[in-house]
């Protein structure tokens, strides 16, 4: 079990950009641990970019260990939790006055940053090698994915399924038709309302069928659908009251499980009714320590910052490395504007520089 602590001890559960931030901004006035079944942590909007250019992911695959030099990381999953502590799948028993629950979208990747970079490697040569490629699933993330891979490698023929009426639900219509319209412009065939049958597909068999009876021929695919939320693990615990029919964790103004004073949850695993974005976890984190800060100081209850959702949604689709949609609140725009403020980069300098990283 975990010793020590003089009321300061908080438990990170999820090394995502919120949970990282968390950890990495509390080190030097708590005594913190971080618990993620990886020792790394990931530019989640950057990770396209390292499919069609694996280099890229030397800046983009942090170790916990560069960021986190005065706290404890325990690498393995947390199964469950009590009023006091955590407990792990490797046998640990975390103690906790604070906990921070982070934990984001189910997304089964590999342990160690080596081997993280080898797979991008790995999914590289899938796609240098082959003519023809399928992309499944139309949100932001098949979207960004089809692009990187229609500006490096143009001569691919791309194909990409979408079961919606349109691109990216989250947005709006202008700025899916924007998408679209690069998208074709890159000879990119986009197929609506159909799902693919994945598991009809044999080894050495490049014929994929659609719900509408269609033919795909494609050397390789890519699957870009939405990943359950990480939040089972809590369904027997103290907590299971708190986890939606969703699996999202109700949470109060102030980023709280609702009823505690002392467990606070963050990112994609709570309720706060606004678009799951990275930009957003981060705000997230940013409340959390600041309450986090004011309490361990002993200051009072009604000084805490409260968290307000995003009214409208912001977001900036990359379309290759020049060019992004981005809708704003009063304005849809595509082309090389917004491209310069996303697409070059995608603030990966300016993530590392919050981590406490050279850019």
């Amino acid at each position: 079990m975990e010793k020590g602590g003089n009321g300061n001890r908080v438990v990170v559960v999820g090394g995502g950009v919120a949970g990282s931030l968390v950890a990495k901004s509390l080190q030097f006035v708590a005594h913190v641990t971080l618990i993620d079944p990886k020792e790394y942590f990931e530019i989640p909007w950057a990770n396209l970019r390292t499919m069609v250019e694996p280099t890229f992911a030397e800046r983009t695959l942090i170790n916990h260990r560069d960021y986190l030099t005065n706290g404890n990381i325990v690498t393995s999953n947390a199964i469950n939790v009590t009023e006091t502590e955590v407990l792990t799948a490797d046998g640990s028993q975390i103690a906790y006055d604070y906990l921070v629950i982070a934990t984001g979208h189910a997304d089964h990747v590999p342990k160690t940053r080596s081997e993280r970079l080898d797979q991008y490697k790995a999914e590289n040569l899938k796609i240098k090698s082959a003519n023809s490629i399928l992309i499944v699933g139309g949100g932001p993330t098949g979207v960004e994915l089809a692009g990187e891979i229609a500006v490096d490698f143009p001569e691919k023929k791309l194909t990409l399924v979408h079961k919606g009426s349109r691109l990216m639900e989250f947005i709006g219509a202008k700025a899916a038709d924007k998408s679209l319209n690069w998208l074709k412009s890159r000879k990119v065939e986009v197929k609506f309302e159909q799902t693919v049958d994945l598991d009809s597909v044999k080894d050495g068999h490049k014929i994929y069928q659609t719900s509408h009876g269609e033919t795909i021929e494609a050397d390789c695919h890519f699957l870009c659908i939405g990943k359950p939320l990480a939040s089972a693990w809590l369904r027997e615990t103290v907590l299971k009251d708190n986890v939606d029919s969703r699996g999202s964790i109700k949470v109060d103004e102030f980023l709280r499980v609702k009823g505690r004073n002392n467990i606070f949850a963050i990112g994609d695993i709570t309720d706060v009714p606004e678009i799951k974005q990275g930009f957003l976890a981060h705000k997230h984190a940013e409340v959390v320590v600041k309450n986090l800060k004011m309490i361990i100081d002993g200051g009072r209850e009604r000084k805490l910052v409260t968290y307000k959702p995003l009214s409208s949604v912001l977001a900036i689709v990359s379309l290759g490395r020049k060019d992004a949609v981005a809708q704003f609140p009063i304005l849809t725009i595509s082309g090389r504007i917004p491209g310069i403020i996303k697409s070059g980069d995608l603030f990966v300098g300016k993530t590392r520089k919050q981590m406490g990283l050279s850019s």
